[in-house]
């Protein structure tokens, strides 16, 4: 559990596409076998820690004739952004997809003593 000692929580939320593949031809759609994607986010005012990042999926437009398979993570979480990781694998095509992200921390405090 992370425990906040002050009042100054940021809330920060957005959402990216991260996979757009479809009208390109692009890996994601004509693909087979593991696939990934990365995009990284910055946030626009910085927390004081790394903050808690939760994910949630926007959209999808996924080939209704595959398998639909996939991975969605957060990876590389510092005080100033966070790198969005989607991977697939098989025979899985994916034209779309849109993720939602929020992030959760501590903001500094008038209080914070920094040497």
């Amino acid at each position: 559990m992370l425990r906040f000692a002050s009042n100054e929580i940021g809330i920060v939320q957005g959402e990216s596409l991260i996979v757009s593949d479809y009208d390109v031809q692009g890996p994601m759609w004509m693909g087979d076998g593991a696939r990934m994607t990365r995009q990284h986010v910055t946030f626009q005012e910085r927390f004081l820690t790394s903050p808690i990042v939760h994910l949630g999926i926007g959209m999808w437009d996924l080939d209704s004739e595959r398998n639909q398979r996939g991975d969605l993570r957060v990876e590389n979480v510092t005080p100033s952004g966070f790198d969005l990781v989607f991977s697939t694998w098989g025979d899985t095509r994916v034209a779309r997809l849109r993720v939602q992200w929020i992030a959760i921390g501590r903001l500094p405090d008038e209080q914070d003593f920094v040497l």
